[in-house]
């Protein structure tokens, strides 16, 4: 795994962007000075998200390749656990029952 600015690629990070106000959950595929690429879902829609995959609907909502330039960025956070409360891929395998790297192709990575 390559280091970005401290982050290594295919880490699960959240994005809080502005200029909309938005937060994304995802797989980190690159970070530059023009921005970062990344394939993720939107925080609103993540809950919903994980509980189609875990019933086996026919998909509405899903990920999503997108590039966001770094103007946009306003913290880029892991997604891990902090004390009591879970981290969003920890709540992701409870309810799907696969871990997250390995349903998104990047377990070993």
């Amino acid at each position: 795994m390559t280091m970005t600015e401290g982050f290594a690629r295919d880490s699960i990070i959240i994005v809080n962007l502005v200029n909309p106000k938005e937060k994304f959950w995802g797989h980190l595929s690159t970070l530059s000075t023009a921005g970062l690429t990344m394939r993720g879902i939107n925080l609103d829609s993540f809950e919903d998200w994980v509980r189609q995959l875990a019933r086996g609907d026919e998909p509405n909502l899903d990920l999503v390749t997108m590039f966001v330039p770094l103007f946009r960025v306003e913290r880029i956070f892991l997604d891990e656990p902090v004390g009591a409360v879970r981290s969003y891929s920890d709540f992701f395998e409870d309810v799907v029952q696969t871990p997250v790297r390995k349903f998104l192709g990047i377990e070993g990575l």
